[in-house]
């Protein structure tokens, strides 16, 4: 396992009926002790992720902001770290980065984008690029590449970001040569296991990155979301599963959390000191039911 980092825990939630509400929201879930609003990237039913954190950025004060995750392929790797960077600033260091090669049922958004749904080699292959680049001027480098997947000639951006050396970077996958990469730069480390993934794929998952860190393995922060709080079943899992998640409940899964708010921490715990999992997020849905085992938990 990783060092036993203290807990933190990460409301997800991607769009609102106005503003009012987008702010309500995520002052409610600073009021509760969350650590991070996090949205994710589609082009479904969510906003766009980076003006949506900005109307944020000064209506909130102490809760952090961040992605989770934006589809690499989808921007310019200069223009996301451009954007990270006025974030950190419009938020007064308060940006996380979350990065990833795009889901894998992401088809739909890059057939609207005019775009091929390249295989999942192409697209790590070119998020190594892009990661690169983006790691590059966050630390306040100047940037250039030449492919084969991106071409920049010595980029800067403006501004720059509050945190030093750069704004924490969040990797999430599931697989060993994208577990590589996380290893080798990542801060946080979204464990993306299927919801059913046994004891076996969890180790090896973590096998990979430890073997790819090295010494920094014990500065990583691991999370995993959550896909289930006490007796609420997220909505999405629902209908994958066609209402009957008995087995998912039985699967001993990172992702499932079941019983009371006692019991849930006592199991968030025991995950910590086992896998080194310190970083929980969870749907918005879960917020108040979660919101006991946040009280227990932050910060500890």
């Amino acid at each position: 396992m990783s060092a036993q980092h203290p807990f933190r825990f990460g409301v997800v939630m991607g769009q609102a009926s106005s503003v009012s509400e987008w702010v309500a929201k995520a002052r409610e879930a600073e009021s509760l002790g969350f650590s991070t609003v996090l949205m994710p990237d589609t082009l479904g039913q969510t906003w766009s992720p980076f003006p949506a954190l900005a109307a944020l950025a000064t209506a909130t004060t102490t809760i952090r902001l961040g992605t989770y995750v934006l589809a690499n392929d989808m921007r310019n790797p200069v223009m996301v770290a451009r954007e990270s960077a006025t974030l950190d600033v419009l938020s007064e260091g308060r940006f996380e980065l979350g990065l990833g090669v795009g889901r894998p049922n992401a088809g739909d958004d890059y057939r609207k984008l005019g775009m091929q749904f390249e295989s999942g080699a192409v697209r790590v292959a070119r998020f190594a690029e892009s990661l690169k680049i983006i790691s590059a001027l966050l630390g306040g480098w100047h940037a250039s590449a030449s492919g084969p997947h991106y071409a920049v000639a010595d980029a800067d951006i403006f501004p720059s970001p509050v945190q030093q050396p750069r704004p924490p970077i969040l990797i999430a996958g599931a697989r060993k040569r994208l577990l590589t990469l996380a290893g080798q730069h990542a801060d946080i480390v979204a464990l993306a296991v299927q919801p059913n993934a046994d004891e076996a794929a969890v180790a090896e998952a973590i096998g990979w990155l430890r073997d790819a860190a090295g010494d920094r393995f014990e500065q990583i922060i691991l999370n995993c979301n959550l896909i289930t709080v006490g007796e609420k079943v997220a909505s999405w899992i629902a209908a994958r599963y066609g209402g009957d998640i008995s087995a998912l409940r039985q699967s001993q899964s990172i992702s499932v959390l079941m019983g009371s708010p006692d019991e849930m921490s006592q199991q968030l715990e025991e995950r910590r000191a086992r896998w080194g999992i310190s970083y929980i997020t969870l749907s918005e849905e879960f917020v108040d039911a979660f919101a006991p085992v946040v009280e227990r938990l932050a910060g500890r």
